[in-house]
């Protein structure tokens, strides 16, 4: 389960708000010192400098990822969101910025992963392991994940969260939100509290191991005896607020199905997509933090294993309405439906000039007729990408502000484009419109992609 490549190096976690608040702040005096060097440099040679050229410098760049890959916790956590919902709009040094932050993290030195491990489990506990493993297999934004062998027999994975993470969230939200407000690369007018809000409130949410446990459970209930997924099992004995212990499955990463046939790509995606379309029309319930990381795949099985449960919200009978709404419209042709339904999802508010609703209301047109026109959708085809960019430009540079969208339904948009995503790295084509329409009509079970 190990990947080569995909860490930082052993650093010790920044644990006090007070040391964690001192360097966001040393990152972003010493962004703004580059910037003001680089804009007198400029002005000295008769040019206007640009702002966001100013911040996106190579020197700017490796600041901000070396440190947000130091810190962990909310603040690299915050860099991955961002990066997942907004990448493709992002300037192309701050996604290679985000990018970094998906794929890697430094992780704990031993000494400070057995302060942890003390501080959580009873005194002896090595005493009942047959083998535990200093070496992470898997480090990310919250915690790293150790391979573990019980003197039972019992092989498992240990997720282990990075020390002061939790009780940082607040402070590292609002340094964060300030470096962001700092960039002035946001539309004027932009209301980013009820988003750092919102965030703020998933990390707490997600930091609590015990919670994520009983997600795991749930899962494996909805998913049932589905032979093309599989779960870890939550092993409670060894779990805490800060410790999450599970069966190890033995697994690779899923990125490697893309050196796979196309059939098989084919299949990986499908069944992805319809697991997201089951978690939003059935299960009430979605797991909302696409991370490649996240998904993993057995070779000899071609199942696909689910992994990270901490990001689950419950889906209201409300929001599932209205994606059936917007569904539905994506199969027909009703453009006075559409743009009801849009408005009823947050799209636009009653004040938005009608230009604007226009112009939002032709890319939704745009999509859906991309993605549900046909019997397959080919996701390695990145003109809809491309061209869904070149219009968020041109609405952004006409002056539209979004206004705050529900955020039910922003971390279903997250979900369904994080999964686009995967299908679109994995090459992969998929049959979105009888996917859509089974659904719709809740004739599912019967017509399930079938194992190779």
């Amino acid at each position: 389960m190990e990947d080569p490549n995909t860490f930082g190096q052993a650093r010790p976690v920044p644990e006090r708000r007070i040391s964690r608040a001192t360097r966001l702040g040393a990152m972003a005096a010493g962004v703004a010192g580059n910037m003001a060097a680089h804009g007198l440099g400029q002005l000295g040679r008769g040019q206007r400098p640009a702002l966001r050229d100013l911040l996106m410098t190579p020197a700017n760049v490796t600041r901000i990822t070396n440190e947000l890959a130091r810190m962990r916790g909310a603040a690299m956590k915050l860099g991955q969101m961002i990066s997942m919902d907004a990448g493709e709009l992002l300037p192309p040094e701050m996604a290679q910025i985000m990018a970094r932050l998906r794929a890697e993290a430094d992780f704990m030195p031993p000494a400070q992963l057995k302060q942890v491990l003390g501080a959580e489990w009873p005194a002896g506990w090595l005493k009942s392991f047959q083998s535990f493993n200093v070496r992470p297999i898997a480090a990310a934004s919250i915690g790293q994940v150790h391979r573990a062998t019980l003197k039972d027999g019992r092989d498992l994975a240990i997720k282990v969260q990075y020390p002061g993470v939790a009780r940082s969230i607040d402070s590292d939200v609002a340094n964060v939100a300030a470096l962001v407000k700092m960039t002035g690369l946001l539309p004027k007018g932009f209301a980013l509290d009820p988003y750092v809000e919102e965030a703020r409130r998933q990390l707490h949410i997600e930091t609590d191991y015990l919670a994520e446990g009983q997600n795991l459970r749930r899962y494996r209930d909805l998913i049932g005896k589905d032979p093309a997924f599989v779960l870890p099992e939550l092993m409670t004995d060894w779990t805490t607020q800060a410790i999450l212990a599970m069966s190890y499955v033995e697994s690779a990463p899923l990125d490697a199905v893309a050196e796979a046939d196309q059939e098989l790509r084919d299949l990986v995606a499908t069944r992805m997509i319809d697991l997201t379309l089951r978690e939003l029309m059935r299960f009430g319930l979605m797991q909302t933090d696409p991370n490649f990381a996240n998904f993993r795949y057995v070779p000899d099985t071609g199942q696909i294993v689910l992994l990270d449960f901490g990001a689950c919200r419950p889906i209201t009978q409300n929001t599932t309405a209205l994606y059936r709404r917007l569904f539905s419209c994506g199969l027909g042709g009703d453009d006075a439906k559409l743009a009801q339904v849009c408005a009823d999802m947050g799209a636009w508010a009653a004040e938005t000039d009608p230009k604007h609703k226009a112009q939002l209301l032709r890319m939704a047109r745009l999509v859906l007729d991309a993605v549900l026109g046909g019997e397959v959708y080919d996701f390695a085809d990145r003109s809809l990408v491309q061209t869904m960019r070149t219009e968020g430009i041109a609405l952004a540079e006409s002056g539209f502000v979004p206004p705050p969208a529900p955020m039910d339904i922003l971390f279903v948009q997250r979900k369904l484009s994080g999964v686009f995503l995967i299908a679109a790295n994995l090459k992969a084509r998929g049959p979105l419109r009888r996917l859509i329409q089974d659904h719709l009509s809740g004739a599912v079970a019967s017509d399930r992609p079938s194992l190779p």
